[in-house]
């Protein structure tokens, strides 16, 4: 499934939404960091990556995220289903262990 990115634009508030959906690769990661980036260049705009829609997230591609994440004016949303999906992982790892 390829990768989709859709932009909106809030020009009151001063805020870019990159809404991403399909699956995210580590080439497609880097892509919305180069995005993200440019948009807060030259907009001076609050970018905020929105992921509800994201079906895959390859493990090469989230440290690019969570960098991102981490700098002044980023944000990233909807990564909720990844991490119950992590803690699901983990609980049956550790039910098979025992």
């Amino acid at each position: 499934m390829p990768t989709n990115i859709k932009q909106t634009d809030d020009s009151v508030n001063r805020i870019t939404t990159l809404r991403v959906d399909g699956e995210m690769q580590f080439d497609d990661a880097v892509l919305v960091e180069k995005i993200a980036s440019s948009i807060r260049a030259n907009a001076g705009n609050h970018v905020v990556i929105d992921l509800a829609d994201l079906d895959f997230l390859d493990s090469e591609a989230a440290p690019i995220l969570k960098e991102l994440a981490e700098r002044e004016g980023f944000a990233i949303e909807g990564i909720e289903i990844f991490l119950q999906s992590a803690v699901d992982m983990a609980e049956r790892v550790e039910a098979d262990l025992t």
